[in-house]
């Protein structure tokens, strides 16, 4: 599959060939929830908690005799069945969300949606991204030249590049990564994907492994 590279202006300078373990690997739906389920998990922050009898304040004296009193017996204020208790199966913190999945799973589902978005035209590449000064509106310039019907775009760069990111940070349409660290859940909430042609080698590097 060839695709046009372009200039920071937006015009063709050549064409180049995708390379195929990359770009041309099958869709496989499967693959690719299972992952992006693990990768939800994983990132599942557990913040809530709620106290069992054991854990709320209070409740060391008991409520009224056993007997004599016409009532039902209690031994504690903080029994769940109080106002006030303790809470009987409530969610707890120390609950383990994490699932795990082997690499070459998520390197096949990453390469998956690369391939899908190389067949939807959704893969933008330039000849090299660069801006002079830290700023967003060098940064949007240079993406409104680019053939994408919205600016809904997953940068992958292939090197850290502060300058960029600081330009990008503003921009809530937008996302920039370094191309090792492409994952399926940004690929799939990003329509399309913008990189440097020297981005591809090493997202080659980093996902095929022989």
């Amino acid at each position: 599959m060839k695709i046009p590279v372009l200039d920071k202006e937006g015009k063709k300078v050549k064409e180049l060939e995708l390379p195929k373990e990359i770009f041309n690997v099958a869709w496989n739906p499967d693959l690719v929830h299972q992952v992006m389920t693990v990768q939800f998990s994983n990132e599942r922050q557990n913040l809530a908690h709620t106290k069992d009898r054991s854990e709320v304040r209070g409740g060391g004296k008991k409520p009224w005799r056993q007997k004599g009193t016409g009532r039902a017996r209690h031994g504690s204020r903080r029994s769940p069945i109080w106002i006030g208790g303790g809470v009987t199966f409530g969610p707890r913190s120390e609950k383990n969300f994490k699932k795990s999945i082997n690499k070459k799973m998520k390197r096949k589902a990453v390469l998956s949606v690369l391939s899908k978005k190389a067949k939807d035209s959704e893969i933008v590449v330039l000849e090299k991204l660069s801006i002079t000064e830290r700023k967003t509106k060098q940064l949007t310039e240079v993406l409104r030249k680019l053939p994408l019907k919205r600016l809904n775009a997953l940068i992958a760069l292939p090197e850290h590049d502060v300058q960029i990111k600081l330009a990008g940070r503003n921009i809530n349409t937008i996302k920039i990564t370094d191309a090792p660290n492409l994952n399926v859940v940004d690929l799939l909430k990003y329509k399309y994907v913008v990189m440097p042609e020297n981005a591809i080698d090493i997202i080659g590097k980093t996902f095929i492994k022989k």
